[in-house]
């Protein structure tokens, strides 16, 4: 991991980079647009059910989590379950990533992908919260909808692993203190366990992220696994299987 310095300049470059993402799909010809919804109005893109016994892992979130630009076996969910399994761990992790989601989006669709599961998960992992941020949304309404999500899944018993995200300068020193402070406030809030900055040690490194500045690439996405993976083997260790 590089400096605190170099850490913020990413963060105002992604920042920016995602900013114009937005700004180029605005003013997109209507001919785009149905593509558009249609992905939209896909709210889970699950793998298959689970292979054998073992246990159950939903990864809940936005384009970080989908493998925005990546082949299907090198998102983040696909990548988790492989090193899982390397490690001697029988999961399956689902991927529940829809590219764009707010938090607001995830909470609309929490209920539908649940019911699209084989089973109740034995774990969920919440990345959201990002888009909440790279759309200036008040970080009161993200840390209500987190949650909302976290507490449901706590409801049916379904342990929460939360991964953060963090504002870059840019958008000033008020908002980021308020937004970075919602990820942690509501692990603590839902006894969920804290990922605190999901892009930690890549959104540093060029040479881990995709040419649009915004998604790791292969590379990216291992980095994330390897320093996420532990975190996620012991919360599977403390629940029990649910076949």
């Amino acid at each position: 991991m590089k400096g605190n310095g170099s850490l913020s300049w990413r963060l105002s470059c992604y920042a920016s980079a995602v900013a114009a993402v937005h700004l180029l799909a605005s003013s997109c010809s209507p001919e785009a647009q149905p593509a558009q919804r249609s992905e939209k109005s896909e709210p889970t893109a699950l793998a298959g059910e689970p292979q054998g016994v073992g246990k159950l892992v939903l990864a809940f979130g936005d384009s970080l989590y989908a493998g925005y630009g990546l082949a299907p076996n090198e998102s983040f969910p696909a990548q988790l379950e492989q090193a899982l399994r390397k490690s001697g761990v029988a999961v399956s992790v689902q991927n529940a990533g829809v590219s764009g989601d707010t938090t607001a989006a995830g909470l609309e669709r929490l209920e539908f992908t649940l019911a699209g599961l084989p089973r109740v998960p034995d774990l969920a992992i919440v990345g959201l919260g990002g888009n909440d941020m790279l759309r200036g949304l008040d970080p009161a309404v993200t840390r209500r909808n987190l949650q909302s999500i976290c507490g449901r899944l706590r409801e049916r018993g379904i342990p929460v692993v939360l991964t953060g995200m963090l504002a870059p300068p840019n958008l000033g020193a008020d908002y980021r203190r308020r937004f970075d402070a919602v990820f942690p406030d509501v692990a603590k809030q839902c006894g969920a366990a804290l990922y605190p900055f999901f892009l930690q040690g890549v959104v540093t490194d060029s040479a881990l992220m995709l040419p649009d500045r915004i998604h790791p690439n292969r590379e990216g996405v291992q980095r994330v696994v390897r320093a996420i993976a532990p975190t996620i083997g012991a919360e599977l260790a403390k629940a029990p299987s649910r076949q």
